[in-house]
């Protein structure tokens, strides 16, 4: 289990992270969602224990990561900013890789290599940015970690590669009860694959919720009236209304059953609940449209 408790970090006078918590349980898919410079990067830094924080305390298994050769034995990591040593070709590499994880499955390598079409002779250095993102990924599930971060792995990929990496994570997910904490700003990829989401704004946990929990208590309705009574939703928690001629479009976060006995109390001609994307929910519970969604990348 990732466990994030109080997290805070400071650069100079910018507070990066705020009181930040994070539960990642075991076996589990974990989605890290936010805005742009809503600290994904950060806390991810901090839980490959790439840097201290300044206060706070992340444990894996337990122990604390920062220092702990034991833990980074067991995890892989796949930052969005590659680094490869310039001269190396990618069979130099898997022997380097070799050298650092105990695990290390060399059949499982060299089957990925065939499959993901890999050069082992051309330097990595001139591999393209999807090519390198490939091999930086082949790498990493040979080593067989028990724990797998990802930071944006599946920019620059083609449809077809995506595919088969969420099938590698998916099924060793399934087999070995590997754990995943990934940061994507792929909402709807996210959606299919994990198991419970963290939204994270301004270094600050806003919700942290297993995806099928979230979709039961965030909705999408469609309401019109005959003769529409005064403040109908008064008792109703609305994150955004907009009005589409006489029908009236609500995002409502609350349970499903409060939901429908209000609206049916009010006697409506045509109630709708209609589903919600993890993109909608992302974007209503941030404050919808006027806040700070001009700074997302779907």
């Amino acid at each position: 289990m990732i466990k994030v408790i109080d997290v805070n970090k400071n650069f100079d006078q910018f507070k990066a992270l705020n009181d930040l918590n994070i539960n990642v349980n075991k076996g589990s898919i974990y989605g890290l969602v936010g805005t742009n410079g809503a600290g994904k990067t950060t806390i991810i830094k901090h839980i490959t224990g790439i840097i201290r924080p300044d206060s706070g305390q992340i444990t894996i298994d337990g122990e604390d990561v920062f220092d702990n050769k034991n833990i980074k034995q067991k995890m892989g990591f796949i930052p969005d900013d590659l680094f490869f040593f310039s001269t190396y070709n990618l069979k130099e590499m898997s022997k380097f890789y070799k050298s650092l994880y105990p695990h290390w499955n060399e059949e499982r390598y060299n089957h990925m290599v065939t499959q993901f079409g890999l050069s082992e002779r051309n330097k990595l250095a001139k591999f393209s940015k999807g090519m390198q993102k490939q091999a930086a990924f082949v790498l990493t599930m040979a080593s067989m970690p028990e724990y797998l971060i990802l930071d944006e792995p599946i920019d620059g990929l083609d449809p077809i590669v995506r595919k088969l990496v969420w099938k590698y994570i998916v099924e060793d997910v399934a087999e070995r009860e590997m754990t995943v904490l990934v940061s994507s700003h792929n909402l709807k990829e996210l959606e299919g694959i994990c198991d419970s989401i963290g939204i994270i704004s301004k270094g600050h946990m806003v919700m942290e919720r297993d995806l099928d929990e979230l979709k039961s208590d965030v909705h999408k309705i469609q309401i019109a009236y005959k003769n529409k009574p005064k403040n109908p939703y008064k008792h109703l928690n609305i994150l955004h209304q907009e009005s589409r001629g006489t029908v009236d479009l609500l995002i409502v976060k609350d349970k499903r059953q409060l939901v429908e006995q209000v609206i049916l109390e009010s006697n409506p001609v045509l109630f709708d609940i209609l589903p919600l994307s993890l993109e909608e929910i992302f974007i209503y519970e941030l404050g919808g449209a006027d806040n700070e969604i001009q700074n997302i990348i779907f």
